[in-house]
């Protein structure tokens, strides 16, 4: 994760709060305050600033020096709890991706079809979401972009279960390794959707196992757009979890906040809006970067 443009960032607040001599009581409002405002919420950030306490009293440490590595160990392993691996071993390894509208699923799915087609995989787009003839071709311009081949509806509103089926249809007939399954991200009630969603499931699972349902979250719109996606994490089967817009350590305790949140492992990130920004979640990586 780039170090953020962001006038205020988790790494600044920090460095400051590091360079002083000792550790003492503003220390820990400091702390607090500059967790709170990187979105970790309000129980993370007691959580770990409690850890962090208990770890300075037992160590019998004054040195920030000593505080800065307890908190990169603190974070690094709340994130490592959950595992980030994809599992894509099956052929075809089908992965349906869901999330509300505005999230960035489409350019997700391209960006994505790209990070595959980089590890050698090919890849076939399902166009699912059929209510919108702007999303099909949305996504038609992003699956070239990543180099992967699409199945859209023969006509608007087709059955999304269908295109799903014919997508797996064309992975199983042509050897594609990987199908990406767009899905609608609102309809006219909740229960709609999720039925519409489970029917996509029925169907596919016919043809071949889920290998995975990654959840699109706009990382820049926290705690309020976790709220919007609950009813895809009750209702969806969702095994992994994807934030976009991660450009910086604004928002950067998030990730620790979702996860602790939902229990669903963060398994990709996307750090910009070009078509090689999405990579895979490293907790090591990604909180150097983000305490500095």
């Amino acid at each position: 994760m780039a170090e953020s443009s962001h006038p205020w960032s988790l790494g600044g607040a920090l460095r400051g709060m590091f360079a002083k001599k000792t550790i003492d009581d503003e220390t820990w409002d400091d702390l607090e305050d500059a967790l709170i405002s990187a979105d970790f919420g309000p129980d993370v950030t007691d959580s770990v600033v409690t850890e962090l306490r208990a770890s300075v009293d037992l160590f019998r440490t004054t040195d920030p020096a000593d505080l800065k590595r307890m908190l990169r160990e603190t974070l690094e392993e709340r994130l490592a709890r959950l595992d980030p691996t994809l599992t894509l071993s099956a052929r075809p390894a089908v992965v349906l991706v869901v999330g509300v509208n505005g999230v960035g699923k489409t350019t997700t799915i391209g960006k994505f079809a790209k990070f595959l087609a980089n590890h050698g995989r090919s890849v076939v787009v399902g166009a699912a979401d059929t209510f919108r003839a702007a999303a099909v071709e949305q996504l038609a311009t992003w699956a070239e972009r990543g180099g992967a081949q699409i199945v859209k509806p023969q006509q608007q509103g087709q059955d999304p279960a269908s295109v799903a089926f014919q997508t797996v249809e064309r992975a199983q007939r042509d050897g594609i390794d990987i199908v990406l399954i767009d899905t609608a991200g609102r309809l006219q009630t909740k229960s709609g959707l999720m039925d519409e969603l489970a029917k996509i499931r029925r169907v596919i699972e016919k043809q071949a196992e889920i290998a995975e349902v990654l959840l699109v979250l706009d990382a820049t719109t926290g705690q309020n757009g976790l709220a919007q996606a609950e009813a895809f994490i009750e209702h969806a089967g969702v095994t992994g979890l994807v934030l976009t817009k991660l450009d910086g350590s604004a928002k950067g305790g998030f990730v620790l906040a979702v996860q602790e949140r939902t229990g669903i492992p963060i398994k990709l990130v996307g750090q910009g809006e070009g078509i090689g920004d999405l990579t895979g979640f490293t907790p090591h990586v990604f909180v150097q970067n983000l305490v500095g």
